[in-house]
């Protein structure tokens, strides 16, 4: 069977407590509104469920994935086609806002299986008549409490005003506020509402920590060396504030990246891929860009900035302690904000700042070039790698993580070794072709 073979491939044996309780569910046709932590796998129950219905000889948009923000599409995306990779022939098309609506326009004029966006863009491609979901029999909200929070609840509902009837609704999400029971009362027929409970292996394993401070950018400098932290993402509350810190943190010697929703889908894309590819050790985020990003092997999240609801802080500290594996979340309180920290309820009490330790920068080991050129053009990963093996006598140990977007792809090198490597391949061939190409960081 080609799903059992991908998950094979894939590596995936054993289902966590929201793949068994919803997936039988899912798969018989039941709306199901399901509570459940990041991490908890429950992309990859969606993900079965909606390629075990789709009809590959049935070139019309059968199932429809809304997300809150790009950067959780994308990983939606991903997943769905990791696990449709031994099926063939299924199109699926990621439609979100920040990106060009002429391509995305273009692209569904050929027709798709599955569609996965955000609220916005793809309200919009319906408006225009350009996307057609009279054939979508199954429709999921992924982290509907961020999209409620985020305040696409009235385009929600004009999205599924589109939606035929029947067809099976199904609302996955950290937390099941009133906002939430509203929604699903309105979008789905004779819900089943499950609440999975972690197992060892899937329980996030979290210390959270909340420091009395007074100079926060002292403080942040200080902890970084106490807790020997890596990487981790940063939360502020505006962006403005992210962009401050982002350069005071550069200023004192810790390498960072900002991300905010200002910045253009280019430079978003640019600065996630740098961060996961260990180019960067620190992200600076909002709440917004900061949302639906998963990274594997995260040291530590940091609010810099006490959130000022519980659900912000159970996302942000949600981006740690994945998989089972251990993480850690510090909250920076100074006097002003001792109120707002205790009114999240956590449990958790105010310590005092540890003696900082000996002062060493926090740099990275790695560095990142990008070529312009990616799999619109055929340029392969293993291209890359043998260019920078017989071209640049590299190892293949010694070549990062390489990610591929449609017309770029990014090679992660170490950084005392970027330099030099980007100098030959710049002048050399990959594939028979020179590529323009950027040292990056």
């Amino acid at each position: 069977m080609p799903l059992q073979i991908a998950l094979e491939r894939l590596t995936f044996t054993n289902m966590t407590p929201i793949q068994a309780e919803s997936l039988p569910l899912i798969l018989n046709g039941k709306d199901i509104i399901a509570q459940a932590s990041t991490g908890s796998g429950k992309t990859l129950a969606f993900a079965l469920g909606i390629l075990q219905k789709v009809n590959p000889r049935f070139f019309a948009a059968q199932s429809l994935v809304l997300c809150p923000t790009r950067e959780l599409a994308e990983q939606v995306a991903n997943v769905i086609r990791s696990c449709a990779s031994e099926i063939g022939n299924i199109k699926l098309l990621t439609l979100c806002g920040g990106v060009p609506m002429k391509a995305q326009r273009h692209s569904l004029t050929h027709g798709a299986h599955i569609i996965v966006g955000t609220p916005g863009r793809v309200l919009k491609l319906l408006s225009m008549d350009d996307l057609d979901l009279k054939s979508c029999t199954i429709a999921v909200l992924d982290e509907a409490d961020q999209m409620v929070d985020m305040g696409f609840i009235d385009d929600i509902e004009a999205i599924f005003a589109y939606l035929p009837s029947p067809k099976q609704a199904l609302l996955f999400s950290a937390t099941y506020p009133d906002s939430i029971r509203e929604l699903s009362s309105k979008l789905t027929q004779d819900a089943t509402f499950i609440k999975a409970q972690s197992t060892e292996a899937t329980k996030p394993s979290i210390t959270e920590i909340a420091y009395r401070v007074t100079n926060k950018a002292t403080a942040l400098n200080t902890l970084v060396h106490h807790h020997d932290i890596t990487n981790a993402i940063i939360f502020c509350n505006t962006k403005v504030a992210a962009s401050e810190l982002c350069e005071t943190l550069k200023y004192s010697g810790i390498h960072a990246l900002a991300l905010h929703g200002d910045m253009e889908q280019f430079d978003r894309n640019e600065t996630i891929i740098q961060f996961r590819n260990g180019s960067a050790p620190f992200l600076v985020a909002t709440d917004v860009a900061g949302r639906g990003i998963d990274i594997q092997g995260l040291d530590a999240i940091i609010n810099y900035d006490v959130p000022q609801q519980l659900d912000r802080y159970i996302h942000r500290i949600g981006r740690t302690g994945r998989a089972g594996m251990n993480g850690l979340a510090i909250t920076l309180v100074n006097p002003h904000q001792t109120e707002a920290f205790y009114g999240l309820d956590r449990g958790v009490e105010l310590t005092e700042l540890p003696a900082l330790r000996e002062h060493h920068d926090v740099t990275t080991k790695m560095r990142s070039i990008c070529i312009d050129a990616g799999k619109k053009e055929k340029l392969r990963a293993g291209d890359i790698v043998g260019a920078l093996i017989h071209e640049c006598n590299l190892t293949k140990d010694e070549i990062g993580k390489i990610d591929q977007l449609d017309h770029l792809s990014y090679v992660a090198l170490p950084r005392e070794l970027c330099e030099k490597s980007y100098n030959t391949l710049s002048k050399s061939n990959i594939k028979g072709k020179r590529y323009r190409m950027w040292l990056l960081g």
